[in-house]
């Protein structure tokens, strides 16, 4: 076969690298902190149903060029200097895509659209060429995901030529395909579609990984929080502010990570289709994550900026971010363990109310409303600390 990588660059099944994440792949993560902070001012500036709206579509595209990146690096062995090169490759077009997210919507549209797609396409078309001779399976699943992006790709790049008007809908449509691929499985006529129950997987290494972004995500609300406290003269109202962000980013860590990484990597090994709950479990279910704690970090810069407003914008931002990341922490220990967290439903239900009262009375301010959502949170993490503990299960880290 003329074609693929004469070396064998799979992770190795039977040592202990088949679960270990490399330091190259961490060096890929840090083009994301850029990215995750670049987008957070974005939503900070824009805060309309139209800006709103966009972030969905940045925030959906980041996480599906670093999701996508780790699931190639769960089937590729970092370690080697071919796959190490292309982890760094990769990492440059990540650098590119974030310096352009401020101007997505405008003069740096063709940047990042350009970026995405060469990083989607290059990543995909490598793993085919890794695989092709090695693991026939492998080589065959991934160039049905690669005909697939190929098209997705051709909406993103010529969505990015377009004006707005046509600029949002093309990229929107770009998005829900790949989405539609991973549900229908990547179907190509002739050619079959990828059966996920045939993966397998390493769940330590997925779940470490997307742990270990949580933490990336988590720590870039706390620089934009604390750069933003830098810039402003001490005052009770910014202590105040400061410390509210603490304790929200805090308990959100303890919400993630008392439990979290732990039982996902347990749950993975132990399933009959890992590639099946994988997917949901990390692929789906960690979007709301994420998003939930960058829109957090949008909440605490609006706090710290104007600590006495009351408007519809910044109740939506400063509860919608604890609201989003508690739904999907929520339905990520319901996809493992098949049962409802009852402390973060209960957090749920009081996020909403604090919601729907600062809605229709307004008589918490912006700080007023940061400081209750925190408790809320706060009183969460220790009430799941408190049924662990009862139950018996260590703690995940």
């Amino acid at each position: 076969m003329a074609f693929g990588m004469t070396r064998d660059v799979l992770r190795p099944t039977d040592s202990s690298r088949a679960d270990r994440v490399t330091y190259v792949e961490l060096f890929f993560d840090l083009m994301f902190v850029l990215a995750l902070t670049q987008l957070s001012a974005y939503l900070s500036e824009n805060q309309t149903p139209l800006g709103a709206f966009e972030g969905v579509i940045m925030v959906c595209a980041l996480w599906w060029a670093w999701v996508s990146t780790t699931w190639v690096t769960n089937w590729l062995d970092p370690v080697k200097l071919a796959v190490r090169g292309a982890v760094v490759a990769l990492g440059f077009i990540a650098l590119v895509m974030s310096v352009s997210i401020a101007e997505a919507f405008g003069d740096r549209a063709w940047a990042f659209a350009v970026a995405y797609v060469v990083l989607q396409i290059g990543r995909t078309g490598f793993i085919v060429w890794a695989t092709v001779r090695h693991d026939r399976r492998v080589a065959h699943d991934f160039a049905l995901i690669l005909g697939w992006t190929a098209v997705g790709g051709a909406l993103w790049i010529v969505g990015a030529v377009l004006p707005p008007a046509g600029q949002l809908p093309l990229w929107t449509a770009a998005l829900a395909l790949e989405l539609l691929g991973t549900i229908l499985g990547y179907p190509v006529p002739g050619r079959g579609r990828v059966l996920l129950q045939s993966w397998d997987l390493s769940g330590p290494h997925i779940a470490e990984r997307t742990a270990l972004f949580v933490l990336i995500a988590v720590g870039e609300g706390l620089l934009v929080t604390g750069l933003a406290f830098v810039e402003k003269e001490s005052s009770a109202s910014s202590v105040a502010s400061l410390v509210t962000a603490f304790v929200a980013a805090a308990a959100a860590w303890w919400i993630y990570f008392d439990h979290g990484e732990r039982v996902g990597a347990e749950a993975i090994e132990e399933s009959d289709e890992p590639g099946r709950l994988a997917r949901t479990a990390y692929t789906w279910v960690h979007l709301p994550i994420i998003g939930g704690i960058v829109l957090m970090s949008v909440g605490d810069k609006e706090m710290l900026s104007q600590p006495d407003q009351r408007s519809v914008a910044a109740t939506i931002v400063i509860v919608g971010g604890p609201l989003l990341f508690l739904a999907g922490t929520a339905l990520f220990r319901r996809t493992l363990e098949r049962r409802w967290p009852r402390a973060q439903l209960l957090g749920l239900v009081g996020l909403a109310a604090l919601a729907g009262m600062a809605l229709f009375l307004p008589v918490l301010n912006a700080l007023g409303l940061s400081i209750a959502a925190a408790i809320l949170l706060a009183g969460v993490a220790a009430a799941e600390t408190i049924e662990r503990v009862r139950r018996g299960r260590r703690a995940g880290g």
